[in-house]
């Protein structure tokens, strides 16, 4: 018996402590790493800061080294095609093996990726689609009616990975947002 109100005495006292600092281990857990790029680059290219907190910590949680199995790399885990076309458009230096691992590359190629997919596709489900799953299988799903390009079906997209990436990313986003602003 004593063992037993030792035992909810603890569970009591952790679960107090567990809410009155569920913000601090929730910044634990949703991380705004590189805070100088991701906010510099944001701005640049006009995309939240907070939705690019969510694509990194899905993408690579924050570890710059990352690498897929599909071999996409870095932080926001970019293809080295995709990567070099975007250096390319923006007037990026771009060394395949190398810029993909420099976290403020990594993310200002990321950014401006974002940012041209969101200029196309005008609505985050949809630009995240495209991130995820690349432009060509996007447009095959707009005009084969699968998805529409408001974005309000993304439950219709033929990739359980990638809807199920868009619904990670926009949870998260969601939760960067109201963990980080006033």
């Amino acid at each position: 018996m004593k063992k037993t109100i030792i035992f909810i005495i603890i569970v009591l006292i952790i679960v107090v402590i567990l809410l009155t600092k569920s913000d601090y281990i929730l910044k634990k857990i949703y991380k705004i790493n590189y805070k100088e790029y991701v906010e510099k680059y944001s701005e640049e290219y006009n995309v939240d800061k907070y939705l690019i907190y969510a694509i990194i910590k899905a993408e690579s949680n924050f570890k710059e080294g990352a690498l897929s199995s599909k071999g996409a790399t870095g932080l926001m885990q970019l293809m080295d095609n995709t990567a070099r076309e975007v250096a390319e458009n923006i007037i990026m230096e771009y060394e395949s093996g190398v810029t993909l691992y420099n976290p403020e590359k990594n993310i200002k190629l990321g950014i401006a990726y974002y940012s041209n997919l969101k200029k196309i596709y005008k609505v985050d489900e949809i630009a995240l689609a495209a991130y995820n799953a690349g432009s060509g299988n996007v447009n095959k799903w707009i005009e084969q009616e699968i998805i529409k390009p408001d974005g309000s079906d993304i439950e219709n997209i033929p990739y359980k990975e990638t809807n199920t990436y868009i619904r990670k990313i926009l949870k998260d986003y969601k939760i960067y947002k109201k963990l980080y602003t006033n």
